[in-house]
């Protein structure tokens, strides 16, 4: 790590930053490349997938949890987010502050059409801005895309694993309930609740999240790459909910991800070019 680097990384216990690493914690070393699930009890999950004896687990400030490892002798990272584009700001500014410039967001999501099956993978390249936190940063206008390289590391990871996946356009909102069209406490809904839903499945919208606009909108602002990854644990059309080891594979895909952006990036800069191409990817 540079000494600018290593600055910014002392500099975090400030509290200007928000208090992930205020004082007696310590953020680790994360590499170029980070996981990035919400529920920090997914850290340990993931963890649990990497090369054996190369794990070290990390409980920061504010309930936030990380990790650092090898997969498959490729470094990894993970951060945790909590729920919700304001919990991933903090991290996501933190991160790339030390160096960070690949974040992959592994989680779960609802699906919302027919044909995506519990447990299924969904890869989304791209959401419809109802966050919130994106629109603090830049006008409604201003598209909430994906790298194009890390979702096709994400599409590769699925191939090589052998998981089911669907890639499209998901909806980032800023509520579990209403923002979702699902009735809230009491049973309280807007009355225009089910005609967002029917909108957004005729507009052919795959899922519902609450990180992907803000994780999407601020890497591309910031210069950095993002991509997002979610096993579905309801299905909305059918009213099934279960979890059934979706969890599970969405980190492997991840830390596959990162596996092949490793080599790709390695490839690229061999080659001097500035742009990932099919040809680099083989």
């Amino acid at each position: 790590m540079n000494e600018k680097l290593e600055a910014a990384r002392r500099n975090l216990n400030d509290a200007e930053t928000g208090g992930i690493a205020a004082e007696g914690y310590t953020v680790p070393d994360m590499g170029e490349y980070v996981l990035m699930p919400g529920n920090p009890r997914r850290i340990s999950l993931m963890a649990a997938q990497w090369d054996e004896g190369t794990q070290k687990e990390y409980d920061l400030n504010r309930g936030y949890r990380a990790a650092t490892g090898e997969y498959k002798g490729t470094h990894i990272a993970a951060m945790s987010t909590g729920m919700g584009g304001p919990n991933l700001e903090l991290p996501l500014t933190t991160m790339a502050s030390v160096g960070v410039n690949t974040f992959i967001r592994v989680g779960t999501t609802g699906a919302i059409q027919p044909g995506i099956n519990i447990g299924d993978i969904i890869i989304n390249d791209s959401s419809v801005r109802l966050d919130g936190t994106s629109r603090q940063y830049i006008r409604d206008e201003y598209p909430s895309a994906a790298s194009y390289e890390v979702t096709m590391a994400l599409v590769q990871a699925c191939e090589n694993l052998g998981f089911t996946y669907h890639v499209g356009t998901g909806c980032t909102t800023a509520s579990f309930y209403a923002g979702q069209s699902r009735p809230s406490f009491g049973g309280y809904k807007r009355s225009d609740c089910e005609d967002d839903y029917r909108d957004m499945q005729a507009a052919g919208i795959l899922n519902y999240d609450m990180e992907g606009a803000a994780l999407f909108t601020m890497a591309r602002l910031f210069g950095l790459r993002a991509g997002m990854c979610a096993s579905v644990i309801v299905q909305r059309v059918t009213g099934e909910a279960r979890e059934d080891g979706g969890e599970k594979r969405a980190c492997m895909v991840g830390a596959e991800a990162i596996r092949l952006l490793t080599e790709w990036d390695k490839k690229k800069k061999a080659a001097g070019k500035k742009y990932l191409s099919a040809d680099m990817m083989k």
